[in-house]
């Protein structure tokens, strides 16, 4: 798959390792790490980074990760261009969510009503502290506007959990 690879500036890191990016929130310079879990057991992902010298102590703390994944194309309309979705990350997520966020973009498909359609996507990773009760009315306001703005039937979202270190 062909895809741009975009990291906010922010407290935010994005990691690829054997092919999988993986993102952690945190401060500019200090170190972090993720375990893959989007697609994985959310609970063996997380106990599975360990400390290196073998005590079997899980590393950092568990976060919150949401991934939204918002598709551009419209019916009788051009497709969202980057420059109206960086438009909307700026002033609708990056302010929702300050401390970073990780936005990948790339090319996907769907099974549609007349066969398989294939647009250009963004996905925008989230990682917040569980303890953030108010994260998950913020992303539905965000997945709201983009439907609403952009004449969009869905916005896909994926909740999940990581052991993320810093």
């Amino acid at each position: 798959m062909n895809s741009k690879l975009k990291v906010r500036v922010g407290q935010v890191g994005l990691f690829v390792a054997g092919g999988v990016a993986t993102a952690a929130v945190g401060l500019g310079s200090a170190v972090a790490s993720s375990a893959p879990s989007a697609h994985h057991d959310s609970a063996s992902s997380a106990a599975s980074i360990v400390d290196p010298n073998h005590s079997q102590k899980p590393i950092g703390t568990i976060y919150q990760r949401t991934e939204l994944y918002f598709g551009t194309g419209r019916v009788n309309l051009p497709p969202v261009t980057d420059a109206q979705f960086e438009t909307f990350v700026d002033a609708t997520i990056t302010p929702a969510f300050p401390d970073g966020l990780t936005e990948l973009t790339g090319d996907g498909q769907f099974l549609g009503d007349s066969g398989p359609v294939q647009e250009r996507s963004h996905e925008v990773i989230l990682l917040y502290p569980t303890s953030d009760r108010t994260a998950s009315n913020r992303i539905e306001k965000i997945r709201s506007d983009y439907k609403k703005q952009f004449e969009q039937e869905s916005v896909l979202r994926d909740d999940s959990l990581d052991r993320v270190s810093f």
